[in-house]
């Protein structure tokens, strides 16, 4: 019995990454293809071959993408965005929404900025215990408040989505060598996935 339950142990090893990466993959292509809607009846794949390509919509997402971005590059394009996103900042609920979406996303996918780019640890939720999470704000100030403050993501495991937000002193804050995959890998996998060696601290706490 040991031995057969090594077998099927390995097995499940083998073929639950595969399944759940297929599976992952599935959902992703089904999602994106969703997009080819977004063309004319008469020129959906189905209408002009006579058959459904499964994937096409995730070629017809990504040409979308490089085409805006490409149009979002130039002047003109900068000119028709602004003009676009000052109809949407007179549309009251709309205006809150672009606007936050918006400004979080430039703030996680722009290469130049910090937030985001740094794995840390800290004493939370109380001293002697060590919580795990992402620099978000290096720069907190607030005002009556004499302390140099930074924010920090602590996300709940194995969901990363959700979590809390922690304004703490930048003494309190230690730097680990960990890049954000391996943070994200530690989380989600309730510490079951760790990086190759010792976790080793870049910055020690006062």
């Amino acid at each position: 019995m040991t031995t057969l339950r090594k077998y099927i142990i390995a097995g499940l090893l083998v073929w639950l990454p595969f399944a759940a990466t297929v599976v992952i993959i599935k959902l992703v292509v089904d999602l994106l293809d969703q997009t080819i809607l977004l063309l004319p009846p008469e020129w959906q794949p189905a209408s002009v071959l006579g058959i459904s390509i499964p994937g096409f919509g995730v070629i017809l997402a990504i040409s979308i993408l490089l085409i805006t971005g490409m149009l979002a590059a130039n002047l003109f394009g900068r000119r028709l965005v602004s003009f676009w996103e000052a109809i949407l900042s007179r549309i009251p609920l709309v205006r809150s929404i672009y606007s936050s979406v918006k400004q979080i996303s430039s703030t996680i996918l722009d290469s130049s900025g910090n937030s985001f780019r740094k794995v840390v640890m800290l004493e939370y939720p109380r001293k002697g215990i060590w919580s795990i999470g992402f620099l978000s704000n290096e720069n907190i100030n607030i005002d009556g408040l004499d302390k140099d403050l930074v924010a920090v993501f602590v996300p709940t495991t194995p969901n990363p989505t959700s979590g809390f937000i922690l304004m703490v002193p930048r003494n309190d804050v230690t730097e680990l060598n960990m890049t954000v995959e391996e943070g994200f890998k530690f989380i989600i996998s309730m510490a079951v996935i760790v990086p190759e060696g010792p976790i080793r601290t870049e910055i020690s706490p006062n």
